[in-house]
């Protein structure tokens, strides 16, 4: 008994779009009486349904998930929003005997609640609307003239990302890397457990591209535009996918063009997401997808291994 630790388990799961962490989540919450929540920064939107691959309504029924559907598309959330409202999820779910399980591929959300945010400047209208004017790769230019170290973490197309990292860096009169590296406040009082899906590339990018197809199979156009009608051009419409699906219906490309885009663009974001992740500390990384029996039966036995560290 003297080796228990009084911390409750908190579960991570975290990889590239793609690779079966959905799947895991849901297979480690039904065996240890977990509950998810959502790492997603697609995924907090309302109506934002096929392009964030949100869990099905049959998945949701399995096991409680958190941090879904958390605000309308033309809101304004931030990753400071997110990891202070995963950490009372978090709380709530661990308060009541179940394990918690952190689920998803937004790098900065998981940093945002695991390391902490420093606090940053307020939203700035006017300076967004100028800066919404401009194009994307002009934005970036800009963002690395400012901030080259987030410039490099911040891909292009990232528009909302890369303006708030703008907006951060000329109110604050410093980059926003550093502002971030000041004032953290790590979470505490939980043994974090953190496991890493690690596909062979090639196979990823096969399920990627097939996953891109069927989201523009399943309706993607037609959300978009009901989205598009509804709210108008927000940041949470130039993520992946709906971008494509709003340049298709711009007739700016065509149906396959849309799709080959999309799918360049989620193994553009795989390669970044797990360029982020290698620089997460200890992480058991298992050489599969989420869905793979023998990459289930590995993660059982690390969730296992840490909840024997953990007087229940």
């Amino acid at each position: 008994m003297a080796n228990l630790v009084a911390e409750p388990l908190l579960l991570v799961i975290l990889g590239p779009t793609g690779s079966g962490k959905t799947a895991l989540s849901i297979a480690l919450g039904q065996r240890f009486h977990g509950e998810i929540v959502s790492c997603d920064s697609v995924a907090v939107y309302r109506g934002l349904e096929i392009g964030s691959a949100k869990p099905s309504p049959e998945q949701r029924r399995l096991i409680p998930h958190h941090l879904l559907d958390v605000v309308a598309p033309d809101a304004y959330y931030t990753a400071g929003d997110y990891g202070r409202t995963a950490r009372e999820a978090i709380t709530d779910i661990a308060g009541r005997g179940r394990l918690p399980i952190v689920t998803g591929g937004t790098g900065l959300y998981l940093r945002a609640l695991l390391q902490g945010l420093s606090p940053s400047p307020k939203r700035s209208e006017a300076l967004r609307e100028r800066l919404m004017a401009k194009p994307p790769l002009t934005l970036h230019r800009i963002l690395r003239r400012l901030d080259a170290a987030s410039a490099t973490r911040i891909h292009a197309n990232d528009v909302a990302k890369v303006i708030r990292a703008i907006e951060v860096s000329l109110t604050a009169a410093q980059p926003m890397s550093r502002v971030w590296e000041e004032g953290r406040e790590p979470l505490t009082g939980y043994r974090i457990l953190r496991l890493g899906l690690d596909p062979p590339r090639s196979e990823l990018y096969q399920r990627i591209n097939r996953r891109a197809g069927e989201m523009f199979a399943e309706g993607l156009v037609d959300e978009t535009r009901t989205l598009l009608a509804r709210y108008g051009k927000t940041p949470a419409l130039a993520s992946l996918g709906y971008r494509q699906a709003a340049q298709y219906l711009d007739h700016e490309l065509t149906l396959e063009q849309a799709i080959a885009a999309a799918s360049q663009g989620h193994r553009n974001y795989a390669k970044r997401q797990l360029t982020w992740f290698r620089r997460e500390p200890d992480v058991c990384w298992l050489k599969g997808f989420g869905d793979e029996p023998a990459v289930e039966n590995q993660a059982q036995l690390a969730v296992a291994e840490a909840r024997k560290h953990y007087a229940m």
